[in-house]
């Protein structure tokens, strides 16, 4: 994403993706994202704290009224957290799907919010229907899948960014 727009900031990389949201050109890596999102949440199928003493809910049975609140509080806050960036990075920001009449009287933050929910729901939907990974699992799901077709993936799109002349002008 940061070599499509050539910037940081995070208006930029939403207004950048007016003509075409970038989870098209950058598939790949907007579903290695989402699936890294639901690891760093700790959601199911990476929720290796909560399968480390196969209890009810491993370390969480530990904590009772406010504090297991709390606990719960900040893993779903985290979760919409990661599904604004994962809609700001990927899926248009506030921008509507199309660029049509009826869609652009809808204000940009219902789509903002519209957008986070329906991730939200693949949360669920995620949580619902994949088994538990293991640790090992995992581990080689990052290394030895994630990372090479990450690193591959960037060394591709600056390769196509470079050779056609569509690499972001910067101001130095």
């Amino acid at each position: 994403v940061l070599l499509l727009v050539g910037s940081l900031n995070l208006s930029k990389i939403v207004e950048a993706q007016r003509g075409m949201w970038f989870f098209i050109p950058l598939f790949p890596m907007f579903i290695i994202f989402f699936i890294s999102t639901l690891a760093e949440t700790n959601r199911h199928p990476f929720d290796l704290p909560e399968a480390e003493s196969e209890l009810v809910a491993g370390y969480q049975v530990e904590y009772s009224s406010m504090s297991f609140g709390l606990f719960m509080l900040g893993e779903y806050a985290n979760m919409i957290l990661m599904s604004g960036m994962t809609t700001i990075l990927f899926l248009g920001g506030w921008l509507p799907l199309f660029d049509v009449a009826p869609l652009n009287w809808i204000p940009g933050p219902l789509w903002f919010i519209a957008k986070i929910m329906v991730l939200l729901f693949v949360f669920v939907w995620v949580r619902a229907t994949l088994p538990r990974y293991r640790y090992d699992q995992l581990m080689r799901l990052g290394w030895k899948v994630f990372l090479p077709v990450s690193l591959g993936w960037l060394v591709l799109t600056a390769g196509v960014l470079v050779y056609f002349d569509l690499a972001p002008k910067t101001a130095m």
